[in-house]
C-alpha cells in the first residue's frame, strides 16, 4: 500500500461529538413492534455487515433503538473491534453505542471505517473504564479528536474503502458457497439408501487406548481448534501431564470431536495432524475417534462435521443445564447407510478437495482484509 499517498495537510480535526450524534433512544423489548435485535454476539470483528440477528422477544431489559444507516459500536470490550452499519431499523444491546453521522462534517459512507482503524481502537481501549468488562462512556469519547478530510475527498476515499470491502465480502460469499457444497455433498453421498445400515462405531474406535513413551508431545485444547476444523495452535506437553492433569491422549490422524454444549452450534472438530512425536494430549471435552481403516479418515471426519449428525448429537446430549455433553453411546446410536470401502475413500477425497479450496479462500480473504485494513489505517 506504499503507493497510496494521502496528503493530510488540509485536513481538519473535529471532536467526536462534532462528527456524530449519540442516539440514546431507549426501548423495552416487550413493548416494541420492531422485529430485529442486534447483540454484540451478532457483530463480527472488523466487519461492517450484519449477517445475523435475534428478535426482541429473545431478550429482556432496556435496549437502544437504531435506525437504518446508524452505526452500532460495541463500546463494551472495544478490543473486540465490533462495529456494524445498520441496514434496517431495530434495537440493540445497551452494551453498544448508537451514533449517526453529522452530515455537515462527515460523509455517512466514510465514517463507519473510522471505527475499525487502529488509531480509533487504540484510543477506545485507552479510555475504557472497568475491570472484567471495560466499557466506554459517551462523555469520554465525545471529547476525542479525529482528523478528517474535506467532504469531497471523503467521498472519494469512501469509494476506495467500500471497493476494498466488497472484495472481502465477495470472497466470503464464495467461501460460503463451498462450505454449503460440503454439506450438500455429505447429504447426497454419505447416507445413501440401499446401502447396509451400520452404527458409526463400526467405522471408528471411540476413545481408544493410546500408549506412548515419548516425554514431549503436543497439547491441544478446545480454543486451539477453529470452527473450520483447523488446529491453530499447540503447545508442548510432557508425559507426566497425562494423568496429573487428566488429559486425553490421541495420535496422529485421530479425529477430535467436541462433546460440550457450546461447541455443538459450530461443530468444532479436527483431524490431529503435525503432532510432536505423533502424539497429543487434549481436553477431556473431546471424544477421540480413530478410523478402523486409514482410508476412511476423511469420510469419517467430514461425516462427524456434518450438520445432520451434529443436530442429532445435540438432541442426544445429557447432563445438567449448561453442562450437557455428547455421551460415548451416541456413536453406537448414530446409524448410517454406509457406502462401500472404495466409495467411502472416493467421497472422503472429494470432500477433502473441497475443503482445501475453502482453506485457499480463507488465506485470500485474510490477505484482502489485510489490504483493506492498511487502507483504513492510512486514512485515519
Amino acid at each position: 500500500m506504499n503507493e497510496l499517498h494521502i496528503d493530510k495537510t488540509h485536513w481538519k480535526k473535529y471532536r467526536f461529538d462534532e462528527m456524530v450524534q449519540n442516539i440514546a433512544e431507549r426501548v423495552e423489548p416487550s413493548q416494541t413492534d420492531l422485529d430485529v435485535y442486534v447483540g454484540l454476539e451478532h457483530i463480527d470483528p472488523d466487519c461492517l455487515h450484519l449477517s445475523r440477528h435475534g428478535h426482541p422477544s429473545d431478550v429482556e431489559g432496556t435496549k437502544l433503538r437504531f435506525y437504518k444507516g446508524d452505526i452500532i459500536f460495541g463500546r463494551r470490550r472495544a478490543y473486540q473491534r465490533k462495529t456494524a452499519l445498520a441496514t434496517t431499523d431495530g434495537i440493540c444491546s445497551a452494551h453498544a453505542m448508537v451514533v449517526r453521522a453529522k452530515e455537515d462534517v462527515v460523509d455517512p459512507v466514510f465514517l463507519p471505517f473510522l471505527f475499525h482503524s487502529k488509531s480509533f481502537i487504540d484510543m477506545a481501549i485507552t479510555i475504557s473504564v472497568g475491570g472484567l468488562s471495560p466499557t466506554i462512556n459517551w462523555k469520554d469519547i465525545a471529547k476525542q479528536e479525529f482528523l478528517l478530510p474535506p467532504k469531497a475527498e471523503q467521498k472519494r476515499l469512501a469509494e476506495l474503502l467500500w471497493a476494498a470491502d466488497e472484495v472481502v465480502e465477495k470472497e466470503k460469499r464464495e467461501r460460503e458457497i463451498l462450505q454449503n457444497q460440503i454439506q450438500i455433498y455429505i447429504n447426497e453421498n454419505c447416507n445413501v439408501m440401499g446401502q447396509p445400515k451400520i452404527p458409526l462405531s463400526d467405522l471408528v474406535d471411540v476413545n481408544p487406548t493410546t500408549k506412548f513413551e515419548e516425554n514431549e508431545v503436543s497439547l491441544i485444547t478446545m480454543p486451539d481448534v477453529s470452527e473450520e476444523g483447523e488446529i491453530m495452535h499447540q503447545e508442548k506437553a510432557v508425559h507426566s501431564d497425562y494423568k496429573n492433569k487428566g488429559l486425553t491422549p490421541f495420535q496422529e490422524n485421530d479425529i477430535l470431536f467436541a462433546k460440550i454444549t457450546p461447541c455443538m452450534e459450530n461443530g468444532k472438530g479436527a483431524i490431529a495432524k503435525g503432532l510432536i512425536n505423533g502424539v497429543g494430549l487434549g481436553s477431556t471435552e473431546f471424544h477421540v475417534l480413530r478410523p478402523k481403516l486409514a482410508s476412511d479418515l476423511y469420510f469419517c471426519y467430514y461425516l462427524t462435521m456434518s450438520k445432520r449428525l451434529r443436530k442429532l448429537a445435540e438432541k442426544q446430549m445429557t447432563g445438567s443445564a449448561g453442562q450437557k455433553r455428547v455421551q460415548v453411546e451416541f456413536f453406537d446410536f448414530y446409524k448410517l447407510n454406509a457406502p462401500s470401502k472404495n466409495e467411502r475413500k472416493r467421497i472422503g477425497d472429494k470432500l477433502f478437495e473441497i475443503d482445501c479450496s475453502i482453506s485457499a479462500f480463507k488465506q485470500q480473504i485474510s490477505l484482502s482484509q489485510q489490504i483493506k485494513q492498511e487502507l483504513i489505517n492510512k486514512m485515519f
